[in-house]
């Protein structure tokens, strides 16, 4: 069986290294990237199975990045999963409005990060 690619957009490195372990250890394929535009344009090369994404980042916010990733038609069908401690009022209903969106809070919860990401994968049907 072909294993899933995750790719994991966040700046801070502790965090980055964090999730990427324990979606290695799960099985999944990891690519990476420490901000959005690095994010989009390695999104748009590898076209992965689901995004996790950090909603702030230093060149523009995971929403924005999603927003790009939503308009081009190698992209749109890509579940989007926010991990971020912002997770308040304003910023959870503009989530809300992009399709293919969700959120899991920080701090994540190590036990079961990677269970997780993979029941949001299996009900977004990708």
């Amino acid at each position: 069986m072909k294993k899933k690619i995750i790719l994991i957009v966040e700046d801070n490195e502790n965090n980055r290294e964090l999730e990427r372990d324990l979606l290695k250890l799960a099985g999944f394929k990891v690519l990476e990237a420490v901000d959005g535009a690095n994010g989009v344009e390695i999104a748009m090369h590898s076209v992965p199975d689901c995004i996790i994404m950090d909603a702030r980042l230093p060149d523009m916010s995971g929403i924005d990045a999603a927003k790009i990733l939503l308009r081009d038609e190698r992209t749109h069908d890509i579940p989007v999963i926010f991990v971020t401690a912002s997770v308040v009022g304003e910023y959870v209903e503009e989530i809300k409005t992009l399709d293919k969106a969700m959120y899991i809070s920080k701090p994540i919860n190590t036990r079961t990060f990677a269970s997780d990401i993979k029941k949001l994968l299996k009900s977004s049907k990708r």
